[in-house]
């Protein structure tokens, strides 16, 4: 009876060693609370999102909730991701904790309107990296892919044509690594001249921080290499795998 006890228990041990669903995924926490404009997007983001949990091994949790910024409950997460945030989302404790989070080597993604967000708090305008002034009538423009060595823009075109809302910024980190940059001569309606990053990664105060402007259209999440940047965005934040 014992033999057969000891037997079965190591086969379960053997099964979970083995079981793909035993090993320890990298878990997200996606926010999309709005206090402002609420894109028509989020939810269809959320499910792109949860879809390529389920391809690569990542956990993904979603919630519209700011009281879950807390200390305790942000250390279950490798990188929380702001869908299309609008405005002023979390109190003062929820930025304490989220500051705390980021410093303990957390990971960040903002997507699209992740810049039109958090304007009175210096700390998430440094985090993510720009704050949103403006944006013409979406319209079809020319993406440069600056840095094509990156996990994130090396499947993509040199000059990558999409439609989209293409954001005007403020405030640009001087810290940031630029994937891709808009060309401004190649709509109307662009005010950052030049200097138009449109997707970046940096490391910020012990994190990992990456945005990237594209993702208001819904179109956007049915997208392959739209997402495939996504997801190596993801996969930086959390620390899975390196961006470059």
């Amino acid at each position: 009876m014992f033999k057969s006890i000891s037997l079965l228990l190591t086969v379960v041990f053997i099964f979970l060693l083995t079981d793909p669903a035993s090993a320890k995924n990298k878990r997200i926490l996606v926010f999309s609370k709005t206090a402002g404009f609420h894109h028509s997007s989020i939810n269809i983001g959320i499910t792109a999102i949860q879809k390529l949990g389920l391809e690569n091994d990542i956990d993904v949790d979603t919630t519209k909730d700011a009281s879950k910024f807390t200390v305790v409950n942000l250390k279950k997460y490798s990188a929380v991701v702001f869908l299309n945030t609008t405005g002023n989302v979390l109190d003062e404790d929820q930025q304490k904790a989220f500051e705390s989070y980021i410093r303990s080597g957390g990971g960040f993604v903002g997507i699209h309107s992740a810049t039109d967000t958090e304007y009175e708090w210096p700390w998430y305008g440094k985090l993510v990296g720009a704050y949103f002034v403006s944006h013409p009538a979406q319209q079809v423009a020319n993406l440069n892919v600056v840095n094509r060595k990156s996990n994130a823009t090396k499947h993509l075109p040199e000059v990558w044509k999409r439609k989209d809302e293409w954001y005007n910024f403020k405030d640009i980190g001087k810290d940031l690594n630029v994937l891709i940059a808009l060309d401004e001569t190649s709509y109307t309606g662009g005010i950052n001249g030049a200097n138009h990053p449109m997707a970046w990664y940096h490391n910020f105060e012990g994190g990992r921080s990456f945005y990237t402007g594209l993702g208001h259209v819904e179109e956007s999440y049915s997208d392959p290499l739209f997402l495939k940047h996504l997801l190596a965005g993801i996969n930086y934040s959390t620390g899975k795998k390196p961006i470059e």
